[in-house]
């Protein structure tokens, strides 16, 4: 099976920067409603993933922070607790089931790192359970 078929384009997702402040950054999820985000740098390559809970921890431990110095502060500054490790476009559909086991989504990649896309357990829950579906 192909996995492009549950590919959700990069023009599709709302992702970050390394360069973006921890305010853009809590706006956009805020925005979109996501938990999770991907990261990018400027040269579209993927970096990592940036959770809510990887913001809330850092403003525990800078007490100081406020939504104005929150401009001023990159993402790059904030920790991630939890690598969302990404797949080559090429993978195998049992590997990337596999990963989607353990997170929300999966990054895709191509060549050099570039970020593509993400694939989500729900789409791919949502396929699998049509599959069942239709056995019955």
């Amino acid at each position: 099976m192909n996995i492009f078929l549950f590919l959700r384009p990069k023009s599709e997702v709302a992702y970050l920067t390394d360069d973006m402040s921890i305010r853009q950054a809590l706006e956009k999820m805020e925005y979109h409603r996501y938990a999770s985000i991907p990261v990018l740098d400027n040269n579209g390559r993927y970096k990592r993933s940036l959770s809510e809970g990887d913001i809330l921890w850092f403003i525990k431990n800078n007490a100081d922070l406020n939504l104005k110095n929150a401009e001023d502060i990159p993402i790059s500054k904030v920790e991630s607790h939890r690598y969302c490790k990404p797949m080559h476009a090429e993978c195998q559909m049992e590997d990337l089931i596999a990963k989607v086991r353990e997170q929300n989504f999966v990054p895709i990649i191509v060549a050099d790192g570039i970020f593509i896309g993400i694939v989500t357990r729900k789409d791919i829950i949502d396929y699998l359970y049509s599959k069942v579906d239709n056995i019955e």
